[in-house]
């Protein structure tokens, strides 16, 4: 193949490894043997269409199996965890909660229904920590 095509082949895996496929980092290793390749071409070193090929295959599998994992992982880092939801946050009753009653309370700008799932009574005005989401109601337990 011709230096140039070479470049090209390479230029468009590197662009669909990016665009089109979710970056599990196997065409941009294709595309940069082919870059290579098409330099060594250019340069004259390598000439000889069976030797392109060959160092093609080369080139790519042994930079995917070195350098693939590592490069994932450096641009894969595991992120925090996003806290989603209320739950393990602090509410202030509008009203007085005995166990097992419920009531109507703001979380973030929402009115959703609370049902006190502990064994106190919380007083209005107190807060209280949130224990897990029942569809659209809370589940609460004062806080000491």
């Amino acid at each position: 193949m011709e230096w140039w095509a070479w470049i090209a082949v390479g230029a468009v895996l590197m662009v669909l490894e990016l665009t089109l496929i979710a970056a599990d980092f196997y065409l941009v290793f294709l595309g940069i043997a082919a870059l290579v390749i098409g330099i060594l071409t250019l340069t004259g070193i390598v000439a000889v269409a069976w030797l392109q090929w060959l160092a093609f295959g080369a080139l790519a599998a042994f930079s995917m199996v070195t350098f693939r994992r590592w490069v994932y992982e450096r641009l894969r880092r595991k992120l925090p965890d996003v806290k989603s939801g209320p739950v393990g946050q602090s509410v202030v009753l509008p009203a007085e909660l005995k166990p097992g009653e419920s009531c109507r309370l703001e979380y973030c700008g929402s009115s959703w229904s609370a049902v006190n799932g502990g064994t106190s009574l919380i007083v209005a005005g107190g807060r209280a920590r949130v224990d897990r989401v029942d569809g659209l109601t809370l589940v609460v337990h004062g806080e000491s």
